[in-house]
């Protein structure tokens, strides 16, 4: 088994942000709790046909048996002390794993706008004027508040290493709220399938030191490339395992106007 798993990533129990480590504490006290079920229910599927197998005349046999008190007490009350605890721990995390609750002030909090697109994803700098494809830098130990939308079918935003998936859809605004709190590169997706170059839409998170994200804004803002009407209506074609780009201007109501798009066709307009 230890062989089978050496070539999957176990991104979501190495988190890099508070919200990973609370995922990761749920993911580990959920299974720890539903192992109190299975692993006696593992042992009982083996010992028990062991015990009573044809060949052992010394098993214990019982033919009037019909009632235990002990065996009642047992099947009852541990399911019901699990099923309360779940519940407990799901209420509690409910709350404080909420998406949309900051994780620090508004004037701390770094906006990224997302848009999903087939298959590639558009990331939007509303305060520093720019935007990027399949690439994002924050900064470490700094809330990041994620703005996310689709201007295409349904997507999944998943940053896994960081905590929350959330989704992306045409004419909703979705927030995510997380915060990288290592240096580091992250690997980004979509976890939900949205065709046949779903497999490519992947993207880097780099988080890095204050210094190290304000030379890459500069870096972007250096980028022969803006993000007009012109060069959106290419950027909106279908294409698969799309590069990296870097727009050093971007319409600051691009996020707005694609939302609309679509509210406007749910409203008959």
């Amino acid at each position: 088994m230890a062989f089978l798993l050496t070539g999957c990533e176990l991104a979501l129990f190495d988190p890099a942000g508070p919200i990973g480590e609370q995922a990761k504490d749920l993911i580990i006290i959920s299974v720890a709790l539903l192992l109190i079920v299975i692993i006696p229910v593992l042992f009982m599927s083996i010992y028990f046909p062991y015990k009573y197998r044809t060949s052992n005349k010394k098993a214990e046999y019982k033919p009037s048996w019909e009632h235990s008190t002990k065996i009642e007490l047992v099947v009852w009350i541990v399911p019901c002390m699990i099923i309360a605890a779940l519940a407990y721990f799901t209420y509690v995390t409910s709350h404080t794993l909420d998406p949309r609750k900051p994780l620090g002030k508004d004037k701390d909090t770094l906006t990224i706008q997302v848009v999903a697109m087939d298959w590639k994803w558009l990331f939007i700098y509303p305060e520093q004027q720019i935007a990027t494809v399949n690439e994002i830098s924050i900064p470490v130990n700094t809330p990041v508040e994620f703005l996310i939308t689709s201007d295409t079918v349904m997507n999944s935003f998943f940053i896994p290493r960081l905590g929350s998936q959330i989704y992306a859809m045409a004419g909703m605004e979705n927030r995510l709220n997380l915060m990288a709190s290592k240096e580091g590169t992250f690997r980004g997706m979509s976890a939900n399938y949205s065709g046949f170059g779903f497999s490519g839409m992947k993207f880097k998170t780099h988080s890095v030191d204050q210094a190290g994200f304000d030379a890459w804004v500069n870096k972007v803002k250096a980028s022969e490339y803006v993000l007009d009407e012109p060069t959106y209506k290419a950027l909106s074609e279908k294409s698969k395992d799309h590069p990296v780009v870097y727009y050093s201007d971007v319409d600051p109501l691009h996020f707005k106007k694609t939302i609309e798009k679509y509210t406007g066709v749910q409203n008959g307009k």
